[in-house]
């Protein structure tokens, strides 16, 4: 018996669709980085004036900062602690899907903004919230998907980089481990709730 060859054009469709995705993803990736070294240079100049965009805790009129908080830093030294993380974890979150992708940064800040507005007690800043939630990302797409690829990322992120889970634990009081902890779990909520349903093709 034999069986019909898949058509040279269609891997060719195929391929180039995954080259597109995986463009769109670094070229959103190296923006989103931009912007924040743009707003750390500005807020040096400015004596720290920026931070006060972080989240403050239990301050009401303060709640539209968890939108902000995620992209400001409490000096050059966070950031750059934070950006080779933040570049390869979100990377391989946006490169299934550039739309999926903002649905889940979506999410993710709102969960660890909000996680920490209700049980932090100090100004909370710094994309840690989004690098935990990449990784919860990637963890629960390899969890509900059950694809191969995204299984294999998903052990690959864990060699990588399993080890910053002892972040959620308390430990510095310097560092927010409430942003840690709730980001990763508004990751693990995004890929459960933009998981591919079994009508989806892609």
């Amino acid at each position: 018996m034999s069986y019909p060859a898949v058509p040279q054009r269609s891997r060719s469709e195929g391929l180039a669709a995954h080259g597109v995705r995986a463009v769109s993803a670094l070229a959103l990736i190296g923006a989103m980085t931009a912007v924040m070294w743009v707003l750390e240079i500005a807020d040096y100049t400015m004596n720290g004036a920026l931070d006060r965009y972080g989240i403050q805790p239990h301050d009401v009129n303060d709640l539209p900062d968890v939108f902000t908080a995620p992209f400001m830093h409490g000096g050059f030294e966070h950031l750059v602690g934070n950006t080779v993380p933040f570049v390869i974890l979100g990377f391989l979150a946006a490169a299934r899907g550039v739309g999926k992708f903002l649905a889940a940064n979506l999410i993710i800040i709102v969960a660890g903004g909000l996680g920490v507005w209700f049980t932090s007690s100090a100004n909370t800043l710094g994309s840690s919230i989004l690098i935990f939630g990449y990784f919860g990302y990637l963890l629960g797409r390899g969890l509900f998907e059950r694809r191969l690829l995204d299984i294999a990322i998903a052990i690959g992120v864990v060699l990588l980089y399993g080890g910053i889970i002892v972040g959620v634990l308390p430990s510095d009081p310097g560092i927010s481990w409430q942003g840690h902890l709730f980001g990763l779990i508004g990751g693990v909520l995004a890929s459960w709730t933009l998981r591919r349903r079994t009508s989806d093709s892609v």
